[in-house]
């Protein structure tokens, strides 16, 4: 005879079945060996991730057995680049499944759907759960489940007339409820299981496909049972009975609506002040803007340029307010270098809003001049013979980051020492000057330098020079 104790039942449909879980399951040889597998890959700035609860469709099997009971998750991952996703499924028997792995690339929100089946010969009530382990270790809530096994019997036509026979209806009082959702009992449900002969019946409540309450009672002809919520929010579903053993028995769904006058209204959310900047430097562009919601709750938002999503995100308000959120450089290329347009829109429970703002064209940056330390090139010592000092040669080095014209001049001795000069340069070009001698003196001296007005101001530092001519013969 079969234990009614869950925790017996789980017990021995798993240790029963230990062959065919092992089968099915493939449970990995140590946690440890499963960690190192699953992070071996990963990134020093590990993604963010986040993973839903399991949920199936047989919840709460009851029929012919074996049974296959499915379960399927989302893992959500925030990449930045490429990262290895291992996983693995927990059970409520304390075992694990072997570690899978996934490899992803790219940028942004990104969603991988898991399932896995498991097959039980017996009544079992157990739990799945899922757990990554890369790139960072997360574990989702326990999904609970339950199987039991309805075997079919043969009944001689003797005993057709003598049979057990169920049956269970199920209320909701009140059916629909309008007023404040402080704690509370707000909607009780009420069900009545009735025999032909008594009998201790198990049954248990379902609410909107969740078992939410297990009982076992002595029913000698009919008997009422029932369980009660307090919802928090508003609302709408159904409950029902079902009989579990002796015999099997569903209720009608009691259907049930609540209207909370309190519960505060959804946020609205809104987004503002959108600023667009362009660096002429690599060619990028880049913004900021304010994302706002009147309370409580979450804001998913994403970044458009010209058209394609290029960044998705969320932010979390505690009390409602406004926050600043970014999208850092995004370098540009094609028609995109001649400006174009960024929006961001933002969603939330009641509403979406979006901004969109225009950025400059992509100009190339404009070249840099730079000049070199004046130099002494020669010395012109054909003026001596005139009784005038010698004259002095000069060199410079002008040097352009891309195609331009210089704008220059020399100064000598402090004074400006002539117009403005003009060369083109793209590179490094080198440039003269020179001056003589002055009458009835034997030797030429002072500073020299070289001032560059165009395209921006640069100047060589100040060198003094002195020249003499040479004894006469």
């Amino acid at each position: 005879m079969k234990s009614s104790s869950p925790l017996a039942r789980r017990a021995a449909a798993f240790g029963a079945s230990a062959a065919m879980l092992a089968g099915l399951i493939g449970l990995v040889a140590t946690p440890a060996q499963a960690a190192t597998a699953a992070t071996a890959s990963a990134s020093k700035a590990k993604p963010k991730v986040s993973v839903s609860t399991p949920t199936t469709a047989d919840r709460s099997y009851v029929g012919a057995c074996p049974a296959k009971v499915s379960f399927s998750a989302k893992i959500k991952v925030k990449l930045t680049g490429r990262t290895t996703l291992a996983y693995r499924w927990l059970h409520g028997d304390g075992s694990a499944s072997k570690v899978k792995t996934i490899k992803l690339s790219g940028k942004g929100t990104k969603y991988v759907k898991v399932s896995q089946s498991n097959t039980f010969g017996e009544d079992v009530e157990g739990w799945e759960a899922l757990q990554v382990l890369s790139p960072r270790k997360v574990t989702s809530k326990r999904s609970h489940f339950s199987v039991t096994c309805a075997e079919s019997k043969v009944i001689d036509e003797d005993q057709l007339s003598n049979r057990f026979r169920v049956s269970a209806r199920a209320w909701a009082s009140p059916s629909t409820y309008v007023g404040s959702c402080t704690p509370g009992n707000k909607v009780h449900f009420g069900g009545v299981i009735k025999v032909n002969k008594p009998a201790w019946v198990k049954y248990r409540w379902i609410l909107n496909g969740e078992v939410v309450d297990y009982g076992k009672t002595k029913v000698w002809s009919s008997k009422r049972v029932g369980f009660g919520i307090s919802p928090r929010e508003s609302q709408r579903g159904y409950a029902k009975l079902e009989v579990l053993r002796p015999g099997h028995a569903v209720s009608n769904r009691a259907y049930y609506k609540v209207v909370c006058q309190d519960e505060a209204p959804a946020p609205r959310v809104s987004v503002s002040g959108l600023v667009t900047a362009t660096n002429h430097e690599t060619c990028a562009v880049s913004a900021h803007a304010n994302v706002s919601s009147t309370a409580r709750g979450r804001v998913e938002y994403a970044w458009k340029l010209n058209g394609r999503t290029v960044k998705t995100d969320d932010v979390w308000f505690r009390h409602g307010g406004t926050r600043n959120v970014q999208l850092d450089e995004q370098a540009l290329s094609g028609y995109a270098t001649k400006g174009g347009r960024i929006t961001l829109t933002v969603s939330g429970p009641r509403n979406t809003d979006s901004i969109t703002q225009s950025y400059a064209a992509c100009e190339a940056p404009k070249p840099k001049v730079s000049v070199s330390s004046v130099t002494v090139a020669g010395q012109r010592n054909d003026m001596c013979a005139d009784n005038r000092g010698p004259g002095v040669d000069f060199q410079a080095t002008l040097t352009s980051t891309g195609p331009a014209t210089v704008k220059y001049y020399w100064v000598i001795n402090g004074k400006r020492e002539h117009e403005t000069l003009e060369r083109q340069v793209n590179g490094s070009l080198n440039v003269t000057w020179g001056i003589g001698g002055t009458h009835g003196a034997s030797e030429t001296s002072g500073s020299v330098a070289l001032v560059v007005v165009s395209p921006n101001e640069a100047a060589s530092g100040s060198t003094t020079f002195t020249a003499t001519c040479p004894p006469k013969a």
